[in-house]
């Protein structure tokens, strides 16, 4: 009967769809007002999790990335616009965006902007090939290894633990084993990351992968939406493994299977995002596939953790044997006597610097403050210059003849009279960089003297003429920490710290670490074996612990001195922190408002039995005026991480109350 029905009415042939709908649980871009972090779309084809879909989101339309499926709900729902990929993100960055929204507390949305390239709905042209931002080499030559770095890579894959920290000294060959486990992890058709504190820094580094990997994809900030944009599609749509190297946001290179993350440079601040999402790049590799931390002076915290897990392989003899010698002189800048010639650079350091001009060497003198002068003080008043907006001291750079704020970036004329007494008892105190390099000059004339920190022009960076500089055509290298990491001198013969303790006096947990860092780093650039080389460590606090262990080269006495002195103050790795700040425009309210915090917290903890909880007194923060307002802090600490989480999920959230959890400085 059927059949003749449709014979008679419908003579050609009807082809019924049905049509089935799905529903997903999607995570949008945009921020949108809901207690979720995710909403219900309906979709009429099948979806994965990780897909990239468009969205209509109120009036507009967002991107947003496919949590899971789900039952159909009550309410009506939207259906998706549109697919954007038919390859979905891998399965460790979708497990990523949901750790980074609930270990670091931030909004699934601004995740999902770090993670993806701007612009991804955009149809773009093919930029034309740049060989700095994907290489092409051939592979690949001989590395290769001594019985330390074969005995190291048998240790790190052997590891059960996820995370293993190789501690090698400066110049001990830790980019070999890097290359080798990277080999490894291709040859199981995995894909490895390798991240770098910036590129600009390491980029010798990055040269000795190139000729080893074909293909590598080579993420930086100087390329353009469009390149970038090409870059993480075609790591999305590759069917090969791959090599990236980048610095944290690369961790975000939609590889299909991700076997290895190598971190360089692990101690680096730079692997902290301090703007939203707040995370750290070191905890994120963790949850995301085996990692490596590379570092000739590793976290105390990070240290510690690994020693607990029994996973730290050591890396204690450089790669290449030889017969140079190394004499370090430590020199109290408080003797006035050494510095007869000049008030910046002791006379032992001049006497040197002469010595390998003469010898056709190379001279390197560190100093990690730019500018001409970074104070500007009136002696009649005491009047400071200090920026309007920021409130900090303004730099000289007489170079440029201005006053600099080197946080907002504005500039200013050089006052001639104070603008409170009309006084011309202007005076310009301390010296940067720019004041080093013109003292050079005066002494050493003919000498060819190179300045390298944030105010040298693109071109005239280390990373674009490092060959010249390797080669000698520069006598003498001034500049700030950009110098003294990731670089080879082979003709380097003088190195000189003018003020090694000038990070000391800053009011920090982190300073005397970080200050131990850079000098252990910078004597590494001088420690290589390539020539007999002299080293001067200029310091007021010459009897300090931390100068004492960074010129020995003494990891292990440092990292048992300040672990001491981390567990009498209660600080990690003894307890996690969380940092919370509160700005309003005047001081009285931000006092009002931060003591009110203070005291909630207080009752928070008693009420729920918190034990091993401690909350500090409300204080001025280190830039406690800014445009903003005032700030001040709170610093809550916490033997389990999670009581920290149920404290801050119990606040109020206002738009006045900033937070950091596990901040690696609480200035």
């Amino acid at each position: 009967m059927t059949t003749d029905f449709l014979t008679i009415f419908a003579p050609d042939a009807i082809e019924y769809n049905v049509i089935i709908m799905s529903y997903y649980l999607i995570a949008p871009a945009k921020t949108f007002h809901s207690s979720d972090n995710v909403l219900t779309y309906a979709s009429d084809e099948p979806l994965l999790p990780g897909h990239i879909v468009e969205i209509p989101l109120g009036k507009q339309t967002a991107i947003g990335i496919v949590s899971s499926k789900t039952s159909k709900p009550e309410f009506e729902t939207k259906p998706i616009i549109r697919k954007i990929y038919e390859q979905p993100l891998p399965p460790h960055l979708v497990k990523a965006l949901f750790w980074i929204a609930d270990y670091y507390r931030c909004p699934l949305s601004s995740v999902i902007q770090a993670m993806l390239p701007r612009g991804i709905t955009k149809k773009r042209r093919t930029p034309k090939t740049d060989s700095k931002l994907a290489t092409n080499n051939s592979q690949s030559r001989e590395n290769p290894l001594n019985s330390a770095q074969k005995h190291a890579i048998k240790d790190i894959e052997s590891s059960s633990a996820n995370t293993v920290l190789l501690h090698g000294i400066t110049g001990s060959g830790k980019t070999n084993v890097y290359i080798e486990l990277a080999k490894h992890t291709l040859e199981k058709n995995q894909s490895v990351i390798l991240l770098v504190p910036e590129i600009a820094l390491t980029s010798q580094l990055v040269r000795n992968f190139q000729a080893h990997f074909p293909d590598i994809i080579l993420l930086h900030s100087a390329q353009t939406e469009a390149v970038r944009h090409q870059l993480w599609e075609r790591a999305l749509l590759s069917e090969k493994p791959q090599v990236i190297i980048g610095p944290r946001s690369a961790l975000f290179a939609p590889v299909a299977d991700l076997g290895l993350i190598i971190i360089d440079e692990a101690h680096e601040p730079a692997y902290h995002q301090d703007q939203n999402p707040k995370y750290s790049a070191l905890r994120l590799a963790a949850i995301m596939a085996k990692t490596i931390l590379g570092s000739a002076t590793p976290l105390i915290a990070d240290y510690y953790i690994c020693k607990q897990h029994k996973a730290i392989t050591e890396l204690t003899e450089l790669a290449t044997k030889h017969n140079k010698h190394t004499e370090l002189q430590l020199i109290d800048l408080k003797n006035r006597p050494d510095f007869t010639r000049s008030r910046m650079l002791s006379n032992q350091l001049i006497a040197s610097i002469q010595e390998s001009i003469n010898d056709g060497t190379q001279t390197m003198i560190f100093h990690n403050r730019r500018g001409t002068a970074p104070l500007t003080i009136c002696d009649h008043c005491g009047w400071q210059a200090l920026c309007p907006s920021c409130f900090l001291p303004l730099v000289l750079h007489a170079d440029a003849y201005q006053m600099r704020c080197h946080t907002c970036g504005r500039h200013f004329p050089v006052p001639t009279t104070c603008p409170e007494c009309n006084n011309a008892t202007i005076h310009h105190k301390g010296f940067g960089t720019k004041a080093l390099e013109d003292e050079v000059r005066r002494l050493f004339s003919q000498a060819r003297i190179a300045r390298f920190d944030a105010d040298t022009a693109s071109d005239s960076q280390l990373s674009q003429i490092y060959d010249q500089v390797h080669d000698g055509a520069y006598d003498i290298i001034i500049g700030t920490q950009m110098i003294a990491k990731g670089f080879d001198f082979p003709k380097l013969s003088t190195l000189g710290v003018v003020q090694a303790d000038a990070g000391l006096s800053l009011p920090d947990y982190s300073s005397e670490e970080r200050t131990f860092q850079l000098i252990t780093q910078v004597i590494g650039r001088a420690n290589r074996g390539h020539q007999n080389s002299k080293i001067f460590i200029q310091t007021f606090q010459p009897d300090t612990p931390v100068i004492k262990y960074a010129c020995e080269g003494n990891y292990g006495d440092f990292y048992k001195y300040l672990l001491q002195r981390r567990k009498q103050a209660v600080l990690p790795p003894y307890c996690f922190l969380l940092k919370l700040s509160m700005t309003y425009k005047t001081e009285r309210a931000t006092v009002q408002n931060i003591r009110k915090l203070n005291k909630k917290i207080i009752q928070f903890i008693a009420q729920n039995a918190l034990t091993n909880v401690s909350v500090t007194p409300p204080m001025p923060a280190f830039h406690e005026r800014t445009n903003s307002g005032y700030t001040w802090d709170i610093v809550v600490k916490a033997k389990k991480r999670q009581d920290l989480l149920t404290i801050f999920d119990a606040l109020d959230k206002q738009p006045q109350l900033h937070f950091d959890f596990d901040p690696i400085s609480l200035l």
